[in-house]
């Protein structure tokens, strides 16, 4: 997952709950430029920044990373798409937590 589609996560989740960027900023505890950049696809946040905007989108991580297909009911996981060396610290920073 590029910046670009994690910019279209973003975007297509804070709209789906009809949230602001300003909104979703506050909830996240990030600054609104931050989001509008990440939007943008300007940024490229690291999983700590990703957990706190899951936590203001109220979803998990794997939640994000995990998208369902409408047209045929699939469910894609994109965590399928890292590299074990990607998964693991991943999984590490979920054990952190």
């Amino acid at each position: 997952m590029d910046r670009h589609d994690v910019a279209k996560r973003i975007r297509e989740l804070r709209e789906a709950r009809k949230m602001t960027q300003n909104a979703l900023a506050y909830q996240s505890g990030v600054s609104p430029t931050y989001i509008y950049q990440l939007e943008r696809g300007e940024k490229n946040p690291t999983i700590e920044y990703i957990d706190n905007i899951c936590w203001g989108l109220g979803i998990t991580i794997e939640e994000f990373f995990s998208t369902k297909d409408a047209s045929d009911g699939k469910t894609y996981d994109k965590l399928e798409a890292l590299t074990s060396d990607q998964k693991k610290r991943l999984n590490d920073f979920l054990n952190s937590l």
